[in-house]
């Protein structure tokens, strides 16, 4: 029993994925798992229906509801008695209460409080309220517990996230090694309501928060990425922008710009450029019209402007003040004078794919369902699925894919024997890098747990080897066997 105790800990342990190119980190934070299981438990009810909500968050709230720790009647009290607006505004200010917090157990105070908005401050009596809470309804254990659904939602992100982020780098010829002192810094979230997007920006730290959706978010954590590294600049340059700010007036006409950008024209600035550069990622020019039409009036200059910046070798950081210089003052006043200003906001339209997508087998369509239901935890039906397709005739790369996913189930249901039986008939199945690595990891993990140090050593060193795995598993692999006892090795 403590065996089995002891292969679930151990294979809960993040896959802690890489950030792009060293300077972004996906992951789950604790201090906001526990903020958003106080409010779950206490009465936080958005959208509890949705079937986007990812099925953690009713199972905590049950087990938390039921454990009915002493600490529950005061949380529910707190959260009836300091509301703020509707459960979106209430869910904003409590993410952002909890990405001022470090660590549980303390939730001690991350930053200095004149750094710290109002409507955190206001909610510093929930600390040694959370702190109590923490330890009364046991969520050390219901967070560790949660770490395999956590990896599988960040393993969602990684590739896509990685990718997208690079290719602002790449655009904004961005050096990959990070920007000294500061961080971005991506949160999953399951247990908020679902298709929620947050950034916030405390001192150095850029930190974005997802909530579960159908898809992930990808192009609003770029929209982030890009504030992140052009807001700095703008404000650098403000000195710069200063002789154009007449040019900001015309967007005190707009019925649906927000009042900060007309009150502050760095911070319209730096919206603009953000939209324009994503016109250009996406190659999509009628954005810029759309931006300007919502009041962004720089978006069109910063548009034509860039195509100039892609001509030259400078990157965007260097370049920005002969931009903001270029900026002709009387030719934009007529420009922006014609732009006929949107009552209301254009819906979001998904941009169809370049070419169709190559019609699906009916094993590779199994292979999704089973995989579909693995995720919503509904272990019974994946299992069939994952069975069916061994069953199959499918290729020796469908039956890898369903033994890994038996093996991921086998070790969420305790059963460590059978888990290393199906994660080494993986590795004997062809399979392909993805799953090769992460199955020489699980099996690392098993023996690690059973206490077979050297046998650990040989998996995590077989996933280190693998050409074309996942980043994710290569970042596990390399933690797991530097943090190997040393006098253990062979």
């Amino acid at each position: 029993m403590r065996q089995a105790a002891g292969v679930v800990i151990l294979l809960a342990v993040s896959c802690a994925p890489a950030g792009a190119q060293g300077e972004t980190q996906l992951d789950g934070n604790p201090a906001l798992f526990a903020v958003l299981a106080a409010m779950n438990a206490a009465g936080y009810d958005a959208e509890m229906d949705s079937p986007t909500n990812h099925p953690l968050r009713a199972e905590i709230r049950r087990a938390v509801q039921a454990k009915n720790p002493p600490s529950l009647a005061r949380l529910r009290a707190f959260l009836r008695d300091t509301p703020q607006g509707d459960w979106n505004a209430e869910l904003s200010r409590y993410v952002s209460f909890a990405l001022t917090l470090g660590p549980p157990p303390g939730f001690k105070a991350k930053y200095d409080p004149a750094q710290t908005p109002p409507d955190v401050i206001a909610l510093e009596p929930l600390r040694p309220l959370l702190a109590d809470f923490w330890a009364e309804a046991g969520l050390e254990t219901i967070w560790r517990a949660a770490q395999p659904a956590y990896d599988e939602a960040i393993a969602s992100y990684q590739e896509p996230v990685i990718n997208a982020l690079l290719s602002v780098n790449l655009y904004l010829r961005n050096p990959t090694s990070g920007m000294t002192g500061r961080r971005f810094q991506i949160y999953v979230d399951l247990l908020g309501a679902p298709n929620q997007v947050h950034a916030r920006s405390y001192m150095d730290d850029y930190f974005v928060v997802v909530t579960p959706s159908v898809r992930p978010r990808v192009e609003d954590i770029r929209h982030a990425y890009l504030h992140y590294l052009l807001d700095p600049l703008c404000i650098r340059y403000q000195a710069k922008l200063e002789p154009k700010k007449g040019l900001g007036d015309f967007a005190h006409a707009s019925p649906i710009l927000a009042e900060e950008y007309k009150n502050d024209f760095v911070l319209l600035a730096g919206m603009s450029l953000v939209k324009a550069v994503e016109a250009k990622l996406d190659r999509q020019a009628q954005k810029v019209e759309v931006a300007m039409s919502e009041g962004f009036v720089l978006t069109s200059y910063f548009h034509e402007a860039l195509g100039a910046y892609e001509k030259q070798e400078q990157a965007l950081r260097l370049y920005l003040p002969a931009m903001i210089d270029g900026m002709d003052v009387g030719r934009e006043d007529k420009r922006i004078a014609g732009v006929k200003f949107a009552e209301s906001r254009a819906a979001r339209v998904v941009r169809p794919a370049a070419a169709a997508e190559p019609e699906q087998t009916e094993g590779e369509k199994a292979f999704e369902g089973a995989e579909a239901a693995y995720r919503s935890r509904d272990f019974e039906k994946a299992k069939a699925g994952y069975r069916g397709l061994i069953q199959s005739a499918g290729t020796a790369k469908l039956h890898a894919k369903a033994y890994f996913g038996l093996g991921r189930i086998a070790a969420q249901e305790k059963d460590p024997e059978l888990a290393q039986q199906l994660f080494e008939k993986t590795l004997e199945t062809s399979p392909e890098p993805f799953e090769r690595a992460w199955a020489s990891v699980f099996l690392a993990r098993l023996s690690r747990a059973a206490g077979e140090m050297a046998e650990a050593r040989k998996h995590y060193q077989s996933a280190l080897a693998v050409e074309g795995g996942s980043d994710a598993a290569r970042q596990a692999a390399e933690k797991e066997l530097a943090s190997l006892p040393p006098n253990e090795a062979p």
